[in-house]
C-alpha cells in the first residue's frame, strides 16, 4: 500500500494530500474557519467508505456476472448521544433480483474500509525530525 503524505503551510486550514501520483486537497468549510477549497477530513473519510463499498459491490457483481449497471452510495454522518453514526444508502441499477440486491448490501459491509472502521484500530503517532 502506498504512503499518504499530508502537508500544510502556515496560512489557513488547507491540506495538500499526496498519494503516489495523485494530489487531493482537504480544507474546512468557511463557517469553520477554512476557505472551503476541498472536502473536510470527515467528508474524505465518508468518501473513502463510499468508494470502497461501491468498488467492493461492483467487483462481486462482476465475478458473479450479475447485471449491475451502476451503484450509488450516499453517506451521512451524524452524532446522537455522543456516538458517531454513519448512515449509508446503496442504490443498485440493473436487472437484479431482490435476493441479489440483498446479497450486494451484505457484501458492501465487508469492504476493507468498513472493516477497518468497525475494528479495534491502533493509531501510533510519533515525531519525525526534518
Amino acid at each position: 500500500m502506498r504512503s499518504v503524505v499530508v502537508n500544510s503551510d502556515a496560512s489557513g486550514h488547507l491540506q495538500t494530500i499526496a498519494i503516489g501520483p495523485h494530489r487531493l486537497r482537504a480544507d474546512e468549510p468557511a463557517d469553520a474557519g477554512g476557505a472551503d477549497e476541498g472536502p473536510s477530513p470527515p467528508e474524505l473519510l465518508l468518501a473513502a467508505l463510499g468508494a470502497c463499498k461501491g468498488l467492493t459491490v461492483r467487483m462481486y457483481a462482476e465475478r458473479k456476472q450479475w447485471p449491475l449497471d451502476a451503484v450509488r452510495v450516499t453517506l451521512v454522518r451524524s452524532q446522537a448521544e455522543g456516538v458517531e453514526q454513519i448512515d449509508v444508502a446503496l442504490s443498485f441499477v440493473g436487472e437484479l433480483s431482490e435476493a441479489q440486491r440483498r446479497r450486494l448490501l451484505e457484501i458492501a459491509e465487508h469492504c476493507p474500509v468498513h472493516r477497518m472502521l468497525v475494528s479495534d484500530i491502533r493509531i501510533r503517532s510519533r515525531f519525525e525530525p526534518q
